[in-house]
């Protein structure tokens, strides 16, 4: 997602060998969102595969993206991809692929108990609905237009009624809503929503339909600030995000926060912002109900997706800031991120040129449990009382210069309270202690375990990430582009921190570069410089402003969902690692970004890629300008006047997709 300051914000393959048919649920920004797609039908499969034939082989063949020659499909979710399905006898089959929403926020969905609730809707700490009046006689209840991270599980034993096939939850977070409908800003100022949605699978299709909506309560965890990105845990738990922390010492961020804490209490003084910026994770019980808990030991940072590895323990987070850092966190035991180690990465450069390169090592910021760190918070701790902070140079020899969010700071830490720093200031102390606190927009990451590689989408590359500016902290000094890259990271065992202690973990990155295929190319050969003659200010044929990222095993696919303010549409695309061939596989509709990406290769014998999209219509000028006055009407039509936004799934058409033998 894009950083609070910027308007235009953002935010199943059936795989095995004899495994039946694939819903494609890509999601991206803004593929859930609307995707439309509906329209294309599944080309003719080629002769059955014999007996015995298996899956070896996926390739995605891709779409143009839409023009203004067919404004309707810029104002919708549009698939024109297809997918070719390869196995070992030589045969193969291809399927064309089609968006299918769960719903658009604001429908009215059962609630499993006889009635029903608005999806994506807002609830304050006492779970009463939170009211839009700011139209006389439109009072409704809030409910959001950007919806983002989505997981896809199964549970034993299953206990949801209405359910006449197979059940299967999908649990949807809501980061903010974008406006009120006197078209004010609400952006942060409403305790995200997160929600169970429990789905009845036909066993015959794969197709998915909601049958129960149940919003989590989250008033034991003091509500939820800002959810973006999120994965599924390796123990089939939801592992969602809280970012942009509270800056105590910013004015406006203290009156965002105080708006936030007036709509969720009912009391602007009553929010404490060291209980937000954590990592909240999500476990759904039989009845389609979930519960949540919050951990304090990961650091408070711009959480926007966090990947457990493999081991079960080491935890790989992005982190959407600027003067942002790569940060490890080591959990004690495995599937418990209650208490463990935090680590931040030190960037040694090898390459400045384009995105850059360079080897990783890690330096531990501290050990915690959870529950140690928010007595902490319950106890009334202050940032005062962590360590002074002044945004003007005093002077001052006991003070350390740093950069915090694009701007020089001034600290000194109070003696003895390194551990509240690490975990309650983890920026300021991350860049205190010598972390490579210089990276922007570090958003999606993604692990893939056959080649112990990681993926972490760097959204937009400039400032504090370029060698002269004023935000650059040093140890990164690299080109560009401005519209980002994905990069590679290798895993490795037998790595030591920089005190000589052995990190226990074999799943620590060593190095970080870009992969050639998914470097955006600027027009013009730098930011905002050139446009084509629909508007886009990056190739649309490439990557731009990556996001959203998973990798799925079976496919050999990284999948990148877009949150592009230099594409008109922001677009899913499918990258296979082995064959290094990019296709684009969805387009969002026009201003939309693509969210809740959700890679998952096998549920009942389905393969499925969730998707959603983000504030649809959120026009930017100039991007948007020749494109707005046509479409502007389409996207409020399809969109509830640009309130709504779309969950789904991709899939076949008019059938899933087969990625077995027959």
């Amino acid at each position: 997602m894009q950083q609070q300051p910027d308007a235009g914000r953002r935010k199943a393959l059936k795989l095995l060998a004899g495994a039946p048919m694939l819903p494609l649920g890509l999601a991206s920004a803004g593929l859930l969102a609307g995707c439309g797609g509906g329209d294309d039908a599944v080309a003719a499969p080629s002769p059955a595969t014999a007996p015995g034939a298996t899956f070896t082989t996926a390739e995605f063949i891709p779409m143009n993206a839409p023009t203004l020659a067919e404004p309707a499909a810029m104002a919708t979710t549009t698939v024109g991809s297809s997918l070719k399905v390869s196995f070992s006898d030589g045969s193969s089959t291809t399927y064309k692929l089609a968006y299918q929403p769960f719903f658009i926020t604001g429908d009215m969905l059962p609630d499993g108990k006889g009635g029903t609730v608005v999806a994506g809707g807002y609830y304050n700490i006492n779970n009463q609905p939170i009211l839009d009046n700011s139209v006389a006689g439109k009072e409704r209840q809030f409910f959001s237009d950007a919806p983002d991270g989505s997981s896809l599980l199964t549970l034993a034993n299953p206990a949801v009624p209405g359910v006449k096939g197979n059940t299967v939850f999908a649990v949807v977070q809501f980061e903010y809503t974008s406006r009120n409908q006197n078209n004010t800003s609400m952006y942060g100022l409403l305790p995200s929503p997160i929600a169970v949605v429990t789905l009845d699978q036909d066993p015959a299709t794969g197709k998915l339909t909601p049958v129960k909506y149940h919003n989590v309560d989250t008033s034991g965890v003091n509500g939820l600030w800002i959810t973006c990105g999120a994965s599924l845990s390796p123990w089939n738990t939801h592992l969602s995000s809280e970012e942009y922390e509270t800056d105590l010492k910013d004015a406006a961020a203290v009156t965002q926060l105080q708006g936030y804490s007036q709509n969720l209490y009912g009391d602007a003084t009553k929010a404490n912002a060291y209980n937000y910026g954590h990592l909240p994770e999500v476990t759904v019980n039989p009845d389609g109900t979930g519960t949540i808990k919050k951990h304090y030991c990961l650091g408070r940072i711009s959480h926007e997706l966090v990947q457990v590895m493999p081991d079960e323990r080491t935890v790989l987070m992005g982190d959407d800031a600027t003067n942002g850092g790569l940060f490890m966190f080591i959990a004690d035991k495995a599937r418990d991120l209650s208490s463990g180690s935090l680590y931040v990465g030190k960037w040694q450069q090898t390459s400045g040129v384009g995105p850059g390169s360079a080897t990783l090592s890690w330096i531990k910021l501290g050990s915690a449990t959870s529950a140690e760190i928010r007595a902490l918070v319950d106890g009334g701790i202050r940032l005062a009382d962590i360590m002074d902070v002044q945004t003007a140079n005093p002077n001052d020899s006991s003070y350390t210069r740093i950069l915090y969010n694009g701007k020089a700071n001034w600290i000194k830490l109070v003696p003895g309270m390194e551990k509240a720093a690490a975990y309650l200031e983890t920026h300021r102390y991350a860049a205190l202690v010598g972390g490579s606190l210089g990276f922007t927009k570090m958003e999606g990451t993604t692990v893939n375990i056959k080649d112990k590689k990681a993926y972490s989408a760097m959204s937009r590359i400039e400032s504090s990430m370029l060698a002269g500016n004023a935000a650059n902290a040093g140890d990164i000094q690299v080109e560009g582009p401005y519209s980002g890259a994905v990069y590679e990271l290798n895993l490795k065992g037998g790595q030591t921190d920089k005190g000589g202690s052995a990190i226990d973990s074999e799943w620590v990155p060593v190095d970080m570069a870009a992969v050639p295929a998914l470097v955006s190319e600027d027009l013009g050969g730098g930011k905002m410089k050139q446009q084509d003659v629909l508007g886009n200010f990056a190739n649309p044929d490439k990557v731009a402003t990556p996001d959203n990222l998973k990798f799925s095993e079976k496919l050999r696919t990284l999948f990148v969902g877009e949150d592009s303010n230099t594409h008109v549409n922001n677009f899913l695309w499918a990258y296979n690692v082995d064959t290094k061939v990019l296709s684009r596989v969805l387009s969002c509709p026009a201003g939309a970004e693509s969210t809740g990406l959700h890679a998952v290769d096998e549920i009942n014998g389905w393969t499925y890629v969730m998707s959603n999209f983000q504030h649809v219509g959120d026009w930017e000028s100039p991007l948007h300008d020749t494109v707005k006055p046509t479409l502007d009407p389409l996207v409020r039509a399809n969109y509830k006047d640009r309130f709504g936004a779309a969950v789904g799934y991709l899939t076949g058409d008019p059938t899933g997709v087969k990625l077995s033998k027959a």
